[in-house]
């Protein structure tokens, strides 16, 4: 019987950590085609893409977020936009190589999950600290959600052995 029970909860945390591996799956799949994006930027231009951008939205320059952008665009070089893809891959395969781990339970991965997790929260808290929002506040339950139950994992991990 309580071999079962240990089986079943061996399954249900297998389901959850899975469940982890493919939220980080994601977050690497968004910052992927972010990637991609600034490379497009790269190849077109920082200032040639906003002008495109701002008139297909039909956004009017006058206004603030898309002036910022502008701005942005007339002060950034290649070199940096290269720079900022280049990160963005190595977060992609530093996300990829977390997802793996996670999706074959590899006990590394569980550690960097909660590591890797405790990382954000400062700089979550100093946002929610500027202003709450919602997406603020369910960024920051989300996160801190997979630190606990990762947490937790390991702990259950720990307590078989």
């Amino acid at each position: 019987m309580a071999t079962q029970r240990a089986a079943e909860g061996s399954r249900s945390a297998a389901g959850g950590v899975r469940l982890v591996a493919l939220l980080e799956a994601a977050k690497g799949a968004i910052v992927l085609i972010a990637g991609f994006g600034v490379l497009e930027i790269v190849h077109i231009g920082a200032a040639q893409f906003v002008d495109d951008l701002v008139g297909h939205l039909h956004l009017n320059l006058a206004n603030g977020t898309p002036r910022i952008f502008a701005e942005l665009a007339n002060n950034i070089s290649d070199r940096q936009l290269q720079l900022l893809a280049a990160a963005a891959f190595a977060y992609v395969a530093v996300r990829a190589a977390e997802a793996w781990g996670l999706w074959n339970r590899r006990r590394w991965a569980a550690w960097f999950s909660v590591a890797s997790g405790l990382v954000y929260l400062p700089f979550e808290l100093v946002e929610l600290a500027k202003g709450a929002s919602a997406l603020k506040l369910a960024l920051l339950a989300a996160n801190l959600a997979v630190v606990v139950y990762m947490a937790r994992v390991l702990r259950a991990r720990h307590a078989v052995r």
